[in-house]
């Protein structure tokens, strides 16, 4: 690794809040571990916790280039790692034939410069990154075991061509929904972190990072706000993106505490479901509005 990891974990938690991350001990330790240590780093929480933003923090202070691969269903070898161009290697062929030149042809047309690199690939080839393995849990079982050889030995195997080792190996980083089970085999290979909702302590300094010209009473009120929605039974709580998407948003329209009003016309920016909105819309919303202003206070 190279010399601008953080020596120690409070370099580690001032590397991240220079990103605007604010970290808690626990994520801050785990994160500093797994880049001395080399190790890829496995990432599972509720959508909007911030997990996805650990990677594009790291790779901007590094600084390290950012590979992403959004996983998906139907993901497979050639979208992830590698895919040989038929196109140039049938032309190859035919201009060897007119040539006369069919020696060793098989060979030939699997030389690398036939070879198109995807982000598995190109973070082992190219300049120091930070690899983000996005939402693994979303691409079907059988295409974790293409990644086995990539997060143990930072190489991939390409049958026709040999083995193709990092020069430097990047920052693994690989988030989970947790939609379903990431198989142990993974997981071993991995440092592991839950990321849970930030507290109210964190979470208004993540604000005051990400929005600093949001009023400070209305910040606190609306962390105090979010907070006690998450407590309720909704079908998408808002993460930590929508706190700020809110803040935001509130602070657009001049606010400088919390409405009710304002509250119930802004909901779409906090919540992403109608049934969610039409639940907490009304006499719930004024509820926890005039909560949040008491516990703001307090």
């Amino acid at each position: 690794m190279t010399a601008t990891l953080p020596a120690d974990v409070a370099a580690t938690t001032a590397l991240l809040a220079a990103g605007g991350y604010v970290a808690d001990a626990a994520l801050a330790t785990t994160v500093h571990l797994a880049l001395r240590m080399g190790r890829p780093l496995f990432l599972e929480g509720e959508p909007g916790t911030g997990k996805t933003e650990i990677a594009k923090v790291l790779a901007a202070q590094l600084p390290r280039g950012l590979v992403r691969l959004q996983c998906y269903d139907g993901l497979d070898l050639s979208a992830a790692a590698y895919e040989w161009n038929h196109a140039r290697q049938l032309m190859a062929i035919r201009m060897a034939e007119a040539r006369g030149e069919t020696a060793n042809l098989e060979a030939s047309i699997y030389e690398r410069r036939y070879l198109e690199a995807r982000p598995l690939l190109r973070a082992l080839e190219g300049e120091p990154s930070v690899l983000l393995i996005d939402e693994l849990d979303r691409a079907d079982e059988p295409f974790e075991a293409f990644l086995l050889e990539v997060l143990s030995d930072f190489q991939i195997t390409v049958p026709e061509l040999g083995t193709i080792h990092a020069a430097t190996p990047p920052v693994v980083i690989i988030t989970s929904n947790r939609t379903r089970e990431v198989h142990d085999a993974i997981r071993r290979r991995c440092l592991y972190h839950w990321v849970d909702y930030p507290d109210a302590a964190r979470e208004r300094a993540i604000l005051a990072l990400r929005a600093p010209q949001v009023a400070e009473t209305l910040s606190a009120q609306v962390v105090a706000f979010v907070q006690r929605l998450r407590q309720g039974d909704y079908y998408k709580l808002p993460g930590v993106a929508e706190t700020i998407d809110w803040a935001n948003a509130l602070a657009a329209l001049d606010a400088r505490e919390l409405e009710a009003g304002a509250v119930n016309a802004t909901l779409g920016v906090l919540l992403k479901y109608q049934d969610d909105i039409a639940k907490l819309r009304g006499e719930e919303a004024a509820r926890l509005v005039a909560e949040a202003k008491e516990g703001a206070r307090a």
